[in-house]
């Protein structure tokens, strides 16, 4: 929003600093993006008087002219506009003077005679487009003075950021409001002296609306005899000055309006309007509308527009039609003002690609009680500079009135809130100067009345964040909040939240990096990991065709997480990801049934710097190793519940695939992703992938019941061992046979190391490591090596090994 000072002082005093009142507004929630002046190009343009002008000698439509610039010198200026004559005042360039577009005025000779600057035309000035002569300034300036200045050109704009919330401040008088509460300044709004001359507008124009909820007002003005021209200097510099370009007189005022108080207006030709009605309705799918930019538009069904008693001439809140504009002859004019229904009117113009300064605070809601404050006004400058007669009265449906709106506002809770401690007296203060209406007869919960305008006042807290605006966001102290765990507190890791925060929790500590990917894939996608057509849950209004239908498996997803890091030059991948899958299901009520999964995806590199770590690219033990340690972490890795895992005979796009089971439930599978579908994903190395059902993990973690165990106070003994075994032997089996002597002094066992000797293919060395512990004394080392020969012992007698 572009707001200029010259405008914004007919409403407030404001005399302070510009930056000062930027500052001020930022705090308030309009930050400040810009300061600038809008006639910088032609900021170095004087006032001349041509005190002499005469026929140039080798020229007939050229003439030479001696101008004061107030130099005390006349300067020789040779210009070819008709309307150049004695006694007249022009804005001059003086010689060095860089015009719009860049160009610089530099002496010249033209036939013969020296020029030493140039005199302007509005084009050149960039003004308007009119160039027929050049420009005549009024009479009484002096010459030498800045054109601008003599002209009460606008020297100061402010370029505004706006939230979408504050539709209110789309206009000089919504940011005065903001001036006024930030200054504590009396608002003055501009005087109406509409003169009407008889008749009855009702009776002329007749209003239907179809839809009142589409269009809760709508009512009109009629004017006669008016007189299309030019607008008024100083409305057109006004104009300019907020980067909208003057039109004529009629079509100005409008613009005037919107930007001056926020309200879109439209201007008709009424000798173009059929039947004496207007309608507002919703367009039949496939109508054809040309709107003023002079392109042809197709309308869907819930498109609204504006109708005569034949055919429509507006699309509504949008933009007007060539058939009913004003134009040159225009005479008379329905002046519309309205408020339509905000999503409706954004719904359109984004559709159409047709955005628009009225659709633009339309589609963010405008102030139904000023409306028809808005229509008079303009009704009153088009009178005054057309020279047209206001029919009396309005022609006017309103079918849904504004209804007040009323809040709670509680100060204690608002203070609670906020962390601070103010008094009553400061929060009514503030109300008022906001134009709310506060009715504080329960001193503990107020009723606190809301203005039309503040569209954006919809619930208590609203309240309590315009009371820390008027205080100051940047005054409100940086205090660290009081934390106190409720006993709410402990349950929420009981529910899914809490669990799925916890595998997140492990798969960052576990070095993986978590990946957030849409629930919506393509059905290409899909078909490449061979997966059925059946059960797809497809997307009614997809945003594009990669995008059709629901993921029914993780893996799309991650594997376009892996092509994009390997894009961008990341080749160490390891991600995992906690999302639902959908399938279709028609027992559903919502038709789709959801499931919870976990996915993990490995890709390149064991680790992502060469020393210390181990070399090699990421395999089969490593993912093992993740759900092994995932399932450790959430205490189901033990004798009671081992998890194990047996290879799949088929799967679609995992080879090989292994089902990982737990107890007698399947909770997943990994594997390694096809080579010919991990090259579509431009994977030059194996993908290695683990898919788990997070749904049943957290069941089956949530039927465990907790144990306690006392700490161990006595150390423990360790001792290490190296079984020489067949390769087939698994290093599980040798683990499971230590631990089935159920030897009261054993606590674990671990495998440290397996060594194969070179040329060896048979045979293998498996280190372990064992801890011996009492609970009761320090153990010996009489009695560990006692224990340790039973483990011995036992392996050589159970197993094909040796030591």
């Amino acid at each position: 929003m572009l707001l200029s000072m010259q405008w914004l002082r007919d409403f407030v005093p404001y005399e302070g600093e510009v930056q000062e009142l930027g500052d001020r507004l930022t705090m308030l929630g309009l930050e400040l993006e810009e300061i600038f002046n809008p006639f910088e190009a032609i900021k170095d343009i004087v006032v001349g008087h041509v005190v002499e002008c005469d026929k140039h000698p080798e020229a007939d439509k050229l003439s030479v002219c001696k101008v004061d610039v107030g130099d005390g010198e006349l300067l020789d200026i040779v210009c070819g506009a008709p309307n150049v004559t004695k006694g007249i005042n022009v804005p001059v360039a003086k010689v060095g003077v860089t015009m719009p577009g860049d160009f610089k005025i530099k002496k010249a000779k033209l036939r013969g005679v020296k020029s030493h600057g140039m005199i302007c035309s509005e084009r050149e000035l960039e003004l308007s487009d009119a160039h027929e002569g050049i420009m005549i300034l009024p009479e009484d300036l002096k010459p030498g003075v800045k054109f601008t200045e003599a002209m009460n050109m606008e020297d100061t704009v402010l370029d505004l950021g706006i939230t979408p919330n504050r539709a209110d401040c789309l206009s000089m008088l919504g940011i005065a409001r903001e001036t006024s509460l930030a200054f504590d300044l009396p608002i003055t709004m501009p005087k109406i002296n509409l003169v009407e001359n008889g008749g009855n507008a009702a009776d002329m124009l007749k209003i239907e609306i179809d839809d009142p909820d589409l269009c809760p007002l709508y009512q009109a003005r009629i004017l006669q005899g008016a007189k299309i021209a030019p607008s008024p200097d100083w409305m057109r510099y006004r104009l300019l000055s907020v980067g909208v370009r003057p039109i004529s007189n009629i079509v100005d005022v409008t613009n005037y309006i919107l930007f001056e108080l926020g309200q879109p207006l439209h201007s008709f030709d009424a000798d173009l309007l059929k039947g004496g009605k207007i309608r507002v309705g919703l367009a039949p799918e496939g109508t054809k509308f040309t709107t003023l930019d002079e392109q042809e538009r197709k309308l869907i069904g819930s498109d609204l527009l504006i109708w005569d008693a034949e055919r429509p001439v507006a699309l509504a809140g949008v933009m007007g039609g060539m058939n009913s504009e004003i134009n040159d002859d225009s005479t008379n004019v329905v002046l519309e003002s309205a408020v339509f229904r905000p999503g409706l009117i954004r719904k359109t113009a984004r559709r159409l690609a047709l955005p628009s300064e009225a659709s633009y605070r339309f589609e963010r809601g405008v102030d139904q009680q000023m409306n028809t404050f808005a229509m008079d006004r303009a009704a009153q400058l088009m009178s005054e500079l057309s020279g047209a007669k206001v029919v009396s009265g309005v022609a006017k449906n309103e079918p849904t009135p504004w209804q007040n709106r009323t809040h709670d506002y509680r100060h204690k809770r608002c203070n609670s809130w906020l962390g601070l401690d103010l008094e009553p007296e400061f929060s009514k203060k503030a109300f008022s100067l906001m134009g709310l209406e506060v009715n504080d007869s329960d001193a503990d919960c107020w009723k606190v009345s809301t203005p039309s305008y503040r569209l954006d006042l919809e619930r208590e807290a609203d309240l309590y964040e315009e009371v820390a605006r008027y205080f100051g966001m940047d005054k409100i102290p940086s205090v660290l909040p009081r934390i106190s765990k409720t006993f709410d507190a402990s349950v929420i890791a009981d529910t899914p939240y809490g669990f799925y925060r916890r595998i997140k929790n492990w798969g960052r500590g576990v070095g993986l990096h978590e990946a957030i990917n849409y629930s919506f894939v393509g059905d290409d996608d899909l078909d490449l990991l061979g997966l059925p057509k059946e059960g797809r849950v497809n997307i009614a209004n997809p945003l594009s065709e990669d995008q059709n239908v629901m993921r029914t498996e993780l893996a799309p997803g991650l594997l376009n997480t892996v092509r994009h890091n390997l894009a961008q030059g990341n080749t160490h991948i390891r991600v995992f990801e906690i999302a639902k899958k959908f399938i279709k299901d028609e027992t559903s009520d919502t038709e789709t049934r959801e499931q919870s999964r976990l996915g993990i995806m490995l890709n390149g590199p064991r680790s992502n710097a060469e020393w210390p770590n181990e070399q090699g690219d990421a395999d089969y033990l490593d993912v093992k190793g993740l759900v092994e340690h995932l399932l450790a972490d959430l205490k189901l890795a033990n004798s009671k519940c081992k998890p194990t895992f047996s290879l799949a005979e088929d799967h679609s796009y995992l080879e090989p695939c292994v089902n990982i089971t737990l107890g007698e439930k399947e909770i997943g599978f990994m594997g390694m992703v096809k080579a010919d579908i991990a090259d579509k994903y431009h994977a030059k190395k194996e993908v290695w992938m683990a898919d788990l059902n997070a749904d049943l993990l957290r069941e089956i973690v949530m039927d465990h019941e907790i144990q306690f165990e006392t700490l161990p106070v006595f150390p423990p003994s360790r001792r290490d061992v190296t079984v020489i075994g067949p390769v087939s032997l698994h290093a599980e089996t040798i683990k499971d046979a230590i631990l089935g002597l159920k030897l009261p002094l054993i606590e674990s066992v671990e495998l440290v190391n397996v060594f194969v000797p070179e040329g060896q293919d048979e045979e293998r060395n498996l280190s372990f490591r064992i801890t011996y512990r009492h609970g009761q004394k320090t153990l010996t080392d009489k009695a560990v090596d006692k224990e340790h020969k039973k483990v011995l012992a036992g392996l050589e007698k159970s197993l094909p090994v040796r030591f």
